[in-house]
């Protein structure tokens, strides 16, 4: 099992109620560096969210690097998760890892609102196109 994987697990493990789940989510997200006063941008923005969240992949097909933000706090959170998930990872790595089964094990998909849980997959769907743009556009 991916090393964050389990890292993500244990945490939650941690919280007794989803209060506290959410602080730590929110906590998650406050760490994350803003973005670049230019990156905050159409390209950048991510499609199907109901806040705003911009996501940017950089690197190779070997490592990538994912940056991101939001507008909300929650959001931030969930960007810093997936980021924990994929960001240093090769573009092969990245496409192998299912990142809407570990929210589910994560029990986020009982706990988000539909519209949070659509934002999530958004952004996953946005880090897989960027990925398979590394990779010339092939799936693996």
């Amino acid at each position: 099992m991916n090393t964050d994987i389990k890292i993500l697990q244990d945490d939650f493990a941690l919280f007794d109620d989803w209060e506290e789940r959410y602080r730590y989510i929110i906590e998650l997200g406050s760490q994350l560096a803003p973005l670049q006063a230019d990156e905050y941008n159409e390209s950048n923005k991510v499609q199907g969210c109901v806040s705003q969240a911009w996501l940017i992949c950089e690197g190779n097909a070997d490592r990538l690097i994912l940056r991101g933000d939001s507008d909300a706090h929650i959001v931030r959170g969930l960007i810093a998760i997936l980021l924990m998930l994929y960001s240093g990872k090769s573009a092969q790595t990245i496409l192998a890892l299912n990142a809407k089964d570990i929210f589910q094990q994560l029990g986020l998909g009982e706990h988000l609102t539909p519209q949070r849980s659509n934002g999530f997959y958004a952004m996953v769907d946005r880090i897989r196109s960027d990925t398979e743009t590394f990779l010339g556009g092939c799936k693996p």
